[in-house]
C-alpha cells in the first residue's frame, strides 16, 4: 500500500463512502501479509516511497505470480526482476495487463501513477561501455522510467573507442544522475565521472574473458576509481543502479 492509496482510503472513510470496519479489513495485512512461504512488505511503499519489487530468481514461477498479485492490490506500480518468460506467462494469468521487458528480464504492473507523483521528470542516463552491457543497462533503464525518472539510453560507448563518447557527451551532462555500466576492465565509470558534474552510479558487469572472473576485475577497478562522485552498486545489478538514482532525483 502506497500513500496515494492510503490517503484515498482515508478519505473514503471520512467522507463515509467507506466505513470503519470495512477500512480495518483493508488495513489489516500492514504492515506485511505472512503468505506462508513469502511475508510480503505492504508498508514498505509507505517507508520509502516505492514499493516492494519481487526478486524472482530462484522462485517458482507460481510463488511469483502469488506474490505479485499480493502487490497488486495495494495500488500503484508493481516489477519482478530476473523473470523469465515462463514467470510472466503465470503472473499474467491473474495479471493480465502485466507486461515483460525480455531484454531487462522483468515483468511490471503499470499502476494509475507512474511514479511521478505530478513532479517534473529528472533525466537518468543509462550508458554503456559495449552491446554485450546492455541486459544489465535495460534492466537499469526499465527499472528507472517504471520509477518515474526519463530514462536516455546511450549504448556502446567505450573507451576502446572514445571518441564514440565525446559524440554524445552533451545528452549525457544533461542528465541528472548517469548509470554507466561496463564490464572487461570497467574503466568507463572513471572517464564519465571525470567528464560530469552529476552523480554517476557504476555498474561492473560479467562480462569479459576469463581474468574478467566473472565482473571481480570490473567491481575492483569501480572501486579504485580516481574520479569523484562515483558510486558503484554489485556485480551485473542494474536494478540497484536504476533504485539508487530515483532516489538521488527524488530529493533533487
Amino acid at each position: 500500500m502506497d500513500d496515494k492509496h492510503l490517503r484515498k482510503l482515508l478519505e473514503q472513510v471520512k467522507s463515509g463512502e467507506v466505513d470503519v470496519e470495512e477500512a480495518c479489513e483493508e488495513l489489516k495485512d500492514l504492515p506485511f501479509k505472512d503468505m506462508g512461504f513469502a511475508s510480503v512488505d505492504n508498508h514498505r511503499a509507505l517507508r520509502t516511497g516505492f514499493p516492494e519489487v519481487v526478486f524472482c530468481q530462484g522462485k517458482t514461477s507460481e510463488q511469483i505470480r502469488d506474490i505479485m498479485a499480493q502487490l497488486a492490490g495495494g495500488g500503484g506500480s508493481i516489477m519482478g526482476t530476473r523473470a523469465s518468460r515462463r514467470d510472466f506467462d503465470v503472473v499474467r494469468e491473474i495479471l493480465p495487463d502485466a507486461v515483460y521487458f525480455e531484454t531487462a528480464r522483468i515483468i511490471a504492473a503499470l499502476g494509475d501513477d507512474d511514479g511521478n507523483d505530478n513532479r517534473e521528470r529528472k533525466k537518468v542516463a543509462v550508458v554503456t561501455a559495449g552491446t554485450a552491457d546492455i541486459p544489465v543497462a535495460e534492466e537499469a533503464a526499465v527499472t528507472a522510467d517504471i520509477l518515474g525518472n526519463d530514462v536516455d539510453r546511450i549504448y556502446d560507448v567505450g573507451v576502446a573507442g572514445i571518441h564514440r563518447l565525446f559524440a554524445k557527451l552533451d545528452r549525457i551532462r544533461a542528465a541528472d544522475v548517469v548509470i554507466v555500466v561496463a564490464g572487461m576492465e570497467g574503466a568507463l565509470a572513471s572517464v564519465v565521472g571525470g567528464l560530469v558534474d552529476t552523480p554517476v552510479i557504476a555498474v561492473p558487469t560479467s562480462i569479459g574473458y576469463g581474468s574478467n572472473l566473472g565482473g571481480l576485475s570490473a567491481l575492483l577497478s569501480m572501486l579504485n576509481s580516481c574520479a569523484n562522485g562515483v558510486g558503484i552498486v554489485n556485480i551485473d545489478n542494474g536494478f540497484g543502479a536504476a533504485y539508487l538514482a530515483s532516489v538521488i532525483n527524488r530529493k533533487r
